[in-house]
């Protein structure tokens, strides 16, 4: 879906990425970066994030944003922001009774509140002004719902509801909203640590497709971005339509082995 107005022009922009310590978040800070975009990135590991700074011609910031103020003290020493990549994540695959009400808490603050809470911050910035653009990185999770993945599945779901309204908010005020919808990426996030092995035939992406459709949804203004092959994307829109077909076809397809070994791989992480 492309947008009526509200294209952005990277060159010049100040970019905050959250969560560009990981392989996805390198990826989309170099995009960004090669369009023009003036980085400020953010993560717990200085050791990666201040020589990627460097590299890059940007500014480093260290925040964990699963520590509550985090997400406003990391706008108010980002300064003005005129896109946001929101991409910080934790794993939250597995069953709800395998984690503690504190994981839970941590899993929900990192994947749905901290994101919403930098939306409403640097939003209110960019209406101000007439002109900026919000990306969540979402998942296909967030359009299609499994089992082993109750957790994840709600932050996911509830950010793409949350990001869909939020584009028709502030519409009126110049400001784009983007998500996009990762499938399984090969090289780098959550799927790639873990080491799982798909069913035969289940296609993969690359960080790169991620970085780049991340750039299309800013300068293009579009609502939804699926970064996925084509097989993975017709599951994703079965899950939307007719989600209990949709879970009998995971499980015939082996789904239910995928997201064990997703759970147990990113269990240290939690």
């Amino acid at each position: 879906m492309i947008g009526e107005d509200h294209a952005m022009d990277l060159r010049g922009a100040t970019v905050l990425v959250p969560g560009a310590t990981g392989g996805i978040g390198r990826a989309l800070a170099a995009a960004l970066a090669e369009r023009g975009g003036r980085v400020v990135l953010t993560g717990r590991r200085t050791d990666v994030l201040e020589p990627l700074a460097e590299r890059l011609g940007g500014r480093a910031i260290k925040a964990d944003l699963a520590e509550r103020g985090a997400a406003e003290r990391l706008l108010d020493e980002a300064g003005r922001v005129d896109v946001l990549v929101a991409n910080a994540a934790l794993p939250a695959s597995g069953l709800l009774d395998d984690y503690t009400i504190s994981e839970i808490d941590r899993a929900l603050d990192v994947n749905l509140r901290a994101p919403i809470v930098m939306a409403k911050l640097a939003g209110a910035q960019m209406a101000g002004r007439g002109r900026g653009h919000l990306v969540f990185v979402s998942s296909l999770a967030g359009k299609t719902a499994s089992g082993h993945a109750s957790l994840y599945n709600a932050a996911k779901f509830g950010m793409r509801g949350f990001a869909l309204a939020l584009r028709e908010d502030l519409r009126p005020h110049g400001v784009g909203v983007s998500t996009v919808f990762p499938g399984f990426i090969r090289d780098a996030g959550m799927f790639a640590d873990a080491g799982v092995t798909l069913p035969k035939g289940v296609g993969t992406r690359t960080s790169r497709d991620v970085a780049r459709a991340t750039v299309r949804a800013v300068e293009k203004n579009i609502a939804e971005i699926d970064v996925a092959p084509l097989g993975l994307r017709l599951g994703a829109r079965l899950g939307g339509i007719a989600p209990v077909l949709s879970a009998a076809v995971q499980r015939r397809a082996g789904g239910q082995r995928v997201a064990r070994g997703l759970a147990e791989g990113q269990r240290g992480k939690r």
